[in-house]
């Protein structure tokens, strides 16, 4: 594309996520766990050489072209701008104008465009893994890199979070960016949502030649073949606001007024004397925040010893809470939970996002791998013939590793 050598490009890798306890408890200021996989976006850029932006892709058509001079305002006004003037613009060039409406937005002076193709893993879009959060950090790291700003993690976070709340106009938290951004592999990336403290937890370092914890296990990805939402119950929203109501009656029930009505803002004895009072359903939102919140600090514990097993069934546990308790998920991705809980070698698995679509994630016996992918793919295709038809067998289930941060190469 640009006519460089092929020792002038630069390429950012962007990773997908994973969260593999936390479920749902981010926007009550809960505390998550995440990691990286070896999947996600790739970005190959050189310097445009002057101020223009030209980009391709490997999953979408058309170019995306505009200069780092022009002043970029949120999407909706963009897309009625290009109405009235009679240009079409590249939906999917919206995450890299979005990227460049953060920099601006925080007084950063851009000069240099960048000539760059973009591409993600392939049948990985739609797939509860975070890959919207990979393409906006991707689109900073080669805007920043092009025009040698130097910009730590933490206020691409923030950046990030510009493009999708500000820009793009999506409810999102920071839960994504952060994981992409702060994880380091090999470790799990543990993140306070209410006070926005993050720490690496490393696995534990065996003597005597014992197995490293890296290497016992992997992380197996099985696709539902949903790439729509299919729910009938109350959307995600609803859930938030169930949440907070049931915040709020337990604050006013502890004697605590004036204090903004999110469930970690309540004492889990406060929790334990007040429960009773609430009525079903906001009961059961609440004991999913709290018995999340505490199988994330035992999710810790067991990391740092070591003990996969421990670990993987407090993700089975959060699984379970997921649909029980904060009652999201549909029949096929509920099938697919309980065909991997019961697979060869699975330590533990859960829904990748709300269950609704996508895929479920799961840590799997590293020796057990192949076992464990040809029982998911058999039992699956028997429940649900319809959807594993529409999956490419061999990509119906995916072992990958665990990643590391986004970063340029």
């Amino acid at each position: 594309m640009a006519g460089n050598g092929t020792e002038d490009v630069r390429v950012v890798v962007s990773p997908y996520r994973i969260c593999p306890l936390g479920a749902h408890i981010d926007h009550q200021g809960g505390t998550i766990l995440a990691m990286t996989i070896n999947r996600g976006i790739l970005l190959g850029f050189v310097p445009s050489g002057d101020s223009q932006i030209l980009l391709r892709s490997g999953q979408f058509k058309g170019e995306v072209r505009f200069s780092v001079d022009e002043i970029q305002c949120p999407s909706h006004i963009v897309k009625a701008s290009d109405e009235i003037n009679g240009k079409e613009e590249c939906d999917w060039g919206n995450y890299a104008r979005g990227a460049l409406y953060a920099l601006q937005r925080r007084g950063n002076l851009l000069t240099q465009g960048i000539i760059g193709f973009i591409c993600g893993s392939e049948d990985l879009d739609s797939s509860g893994l975070s890959s919207s959060a990979a393409v906006g950090v991707a689109y900073l790291l080669a805007f920043e890199t092009a025009n040698g700003l130097v910009v730590s993690p933490t206020e691409n976070i923030e950046y990030d979070r510009m493009i999708e709340n500000e820009y793009l106009g999506l409810k999102n938290g920071i839960l994504d960016q952060s994981a992409i951004l702060l994880s380091r592999s090999g470790c799990l990336t543990c993140m306070n949502c209410k006070t926005k403290e993050h720490k690496l937890v490393h696995p534990p370092k065996f003597q005597n030649n014992e197995i490293r914890i890296q290497e016992a296990y992997k992380i197996l990805l099985a696709f539902s073949g949903l790439k729509q939402a299919l729910t009938s119950n109350p959307g995600y929203n609803h859930r938030v606001t169930e949440c907070q109501e049931a915040a709020k009656l337990l604050l006013h029930d502890s004697g605590i007024e004036g204090i903004e009505p999110l469930l970690s803002n309540v004492e889990p004895t406060a929790y334990e004397t007040h429960k009773c009072k609430l009525e079903p359903t906001l009961a059961r939102r609440a004991e999913h925040y709290f018995s999340e919140n505490l199988r994330v600090f035992k999710g810790l514990e067991a990391w740092a010893s070591g003990k996969l097993e421990d670990f993987g069934k407090l993700i089975s546990a959060s699984g379970l809470s997921s649909i029980e308790n904060y009652e999201c998920g549909c029949e096929p991705l509920i099938q697919l939970y309980e065909i991997l809980v019961r697979a060869p070698g699975v330590y533990g698995a859960r829904f990748s996002g709300a269950g609704f679509r996508g895929c479920c994630i799961a840590f799997v016996d590293a020796n057990r791998t192949n076992e464990a992918a040809s029982f998911v793919r058999d039992k699956y295709q028997k429940l649900q013939p319809n959807l594993a038809s529409q999956i490419n067998q061999e990509k119906a289930v995916l072992i990958c590793d665990a990643g590391d941060c986004a970063r340029v190469i």
